[in-house]
């Protein structure tokens, strides 16, 4: 199986496509990964390029050297602040909000399945950002920590929509509150990681997975994930009339049929997302 590599721009993300598996790693392994002005335009614009690409069919979002993502870079922060003329607060409020929309937003209505897998800790915009993938695997090291209250910050990139919907608000509030570490083992019993593995074992679990997903029919996964995000903010007759909808639509795939011929001649169907 061949490995293509995208061109990022920069060393700071790295892009690769191995068969239908799209990798994308976070590389500021001296900032923990931290976001920042060039690793952050550079992660809006491959998630942007590997949705577009049809040889993509499921997406890895890691980081390197241990870490997946220490969240903002706080070296930086206080620059936006200083100056003769500080800019206006509805200014940054625009900036930031685009920031959030285009990274957290984009990740979580990303139309392919997405795959977070932790190496290590998850900070702050950093665990946000793990929060909107799909399905979260971390390592024995990894960890999820909001960070914001140690800094004096409230929070950003959808941390507390995310993490209110996958363990309900009373848990979410305490756990942003007091900062605590949610570590691998109490984020598998909350469900907040679908796996955790020997930090050795994180990159083929990791691999096999996508693939099993990535061997599945395109159109139907974009449905389904369709399905399930929007199912969280409507009514059970909706929900209803939106499944009626995509499974008809689903029907009429070549996919399907070509599914059904190999379940009656008892061969495992090969999918081509028409």
């Amino acid at each position: 199986m061949t490995t293509r590599h995208l061109d990022t721009g920069t060393d700071e993300l790295l892009c690769s496509v191995t068969g239908h598996v799209a990798t994308i790693t976070l590389n500021r392994p001296e900032k923990r990964n931290a976001l920042g002005d060039t690793l952050t335009p550079a992660l809006r614009q491959a998630l942007l390029e590997t949705e577009a690409d049809p040889d993509v069919r499921v997406l890895v979002l890691t980081g390197a050297a241990g870490a997946f993502c220490a969240g903002g870079d706080i070296s930086g922060m206080g620059d936006n602040l200083g100056g003769a003329t500080p800019p206006r607060t509805d200014d940054m409020v625009r900036r930031l909000q685009h920031a959030q929309e285009t990274v957290t937003l984009r990740l979580y209505d990303y139309v392919k399945p997405t795959i977070a897998a932790l190496p290590g800790p998850a900070a702050g915009a950093g665990m946000s950002i793990a929060l909107a993938c799909d399905i979260r695997i971390a390592s024995t090291s990894g960890c999820l920590v909001p960070a914001f209250g140690q800094i004096g910050l409230s929070g950003d990139f959808g941390g507390s929509w995310l993490l209110s919907r996958l363990i309900g608000p009373g848990r979410a509030k305490e756990v942003y509150f007091t900062g605590r570490r949610i570590k691998a083992e109490e984020g598998l019993e909350l469900g907040l990681f679908n796996r955790v593995v020997a930090g050795e074992e994180l990159e083929a679990a990791c691999g096999a997975l996508a693939g099993q997903i990535a061997a599945g029919a395109p159109i139907a996964l974009r449905y389904m994930k369709e399905n399930h995000n929007r199912a969280q903010a409507t009514d059970l007759k909706s929900a209803l009339a939106m499944e009626a909808d995509r499974m008809i639509r689903t029907m009429r795939t070549e996919d399907h049929k070509r599914a059904v011929k190999a379940f009656f001649a008892k061969e495992k169907p090969v999918f081509e997302g028409r």
